[in-house]
């Protein structure tokens, strides 16, 4: 109901899958999960060409320390695979059965979850990522779950792949270990959801400035941070001069999906937005009152959340879009889905 960018498709990968819902058959709702240390801190390569430097990042005590395989270190687009981890086992988790540390995928699945297409390249793609991510070796003082882990790991442990017999060699299912840091912050519930347009942009440092803004902002209005802050939080190797270019043309394209990012070149700070938090106003257009009925079945498509909050929310957003609906009631259940569609069960 709310809209994320005003022209998202001119500066967004093209959604191959837009019914996503009807082939997803492990991951409730499609509600994509990240770990927050994962998105705090630069585990990964932001470039496709191969990194095999050592990486070593220090911030407010906190220090990683990560060393790529011959194969180079994992990179961003790697970290696809544990973001569908992450959300299937979240979603096992919210309906109540166990989470063990492996988890097997379908690697069709897999691919159209993440919005990449099916050919026989990305199945190879999918299966060079599993090398990288159990390759990149890790050691940190980063606690996940009350554990401070400071001996080394991989960001998962081991994979066992199934893959088809002649032709193209398709992978046809995994199973893969997760690393005890990893699962560590996943069992604490140190989550957070991604907007599913995370996997539609198009350069590896707007989804790392994403993830900081989501990461950092959260459901608070605004924030704001310097540029060669957000430059060292975002591992990214170019110089900063290059970081603030890549900034100040996010910020004109508008299209990060949850933020709007505002740059400032006079104080060198950058401005996240966050575009599901109307401006506050004096009266809602419609003034009417809810039915138990429609507040119960608003609650069945967003478990989770307070129905007077949304229900806020709602007239909220109405007042700032000026919208008086025809419908009031459908209006709000239909709000309802997609807030939840967006943002998964209350963290």
């Amino acid at each position: 109901m709310v809209a994320d960018t005003p022209n998202p498709e001119s500066n967004l990968q093209p959604e191959r899958y837009p019914q996503h819902d009807l082939f997803i058959c492990d991951v409730a709702d499609a509600v994509l999960k990240d770990v927050m240390p994962q998105m705090e801190h630069p585990f990964y390569s932001l470039t496709k060409k191969p990194e095999t430097a050592i990486r070593r990042y220090e911030h407010n005590g906190q220090w990683i320390t990560i060393t790529p395989s011959v194969k180079g270190l994992a990179t961003i687009y790697d970290k696809d695979i544990l973001i569908y981890c992450i959300s299937q086992i979240m979603a096992k988790i919210r309906r109540g059965e166990s989470v063990p540390r492996t988890v097997r995928i379908s690697g069709r699945e897999l691919l159209m979850f993440t919005n990449r297409g099916t050919a026989g390249k990305d199945y190879k793609a999918l299966i060079d990522s599993l090398d990288r991510l159990e390759g990149t070796r890790i050691r940190t003082n980063i606690i996940t779950g009350d554990v401070e882990d400071s001996t080394g790991f991989g960001l998962i442990d081991t994979s066992n792949i199934k893959r088809a017999h002649g032709g193209d060699g398709r992978l046809i299912s995994c199973e893969l270990t997760l690393s005890a840091w990893l699962y560590n912050a996943i069992c604490a519930n140190e989550v957070l959801t991604l907007h599913r347009d995370y996997f539609r942009l198009r350069k590896p440092i707007e989804r790392r400035i994403y993830e900081l803004a989501r990461k950092h902002c959260g459901a608070q209005p605004e924030i704001e941070i310097r540029v060669d802050t957000l430059h060292k939080k975002s591992g990214s190797k170019g110089d900063l001069k290059e970081f603030r270019r890549a900034v100040r043309i996010l910020a004109e394209g508008n299209h990060l999906p949850d933020y709007q990012v505002h740059f400032d070149d006079v104080t060198d700070r950058v401005r996240f937005t966050n575009r599901g938090i109307p401006p506050k106003i004096d009266a809602a257009p419609w003034q009417g009152r809810m039915s138990p009925d429609v507040m119960h079945q608003a609650r069945e498509h967003a478990p989770g959340w307070d129905m007077h909050y949304l229900e806020g929310e709602w007239r909220r957003w109405l007042g700032a879009k000026g919208i008086t609906p025809r419908a009031p009631e459908k209006n709000f259940i239909k709000f309802c889905q997609s807030w939840f569609g967006k943002r998964g069960a209350p963290q």
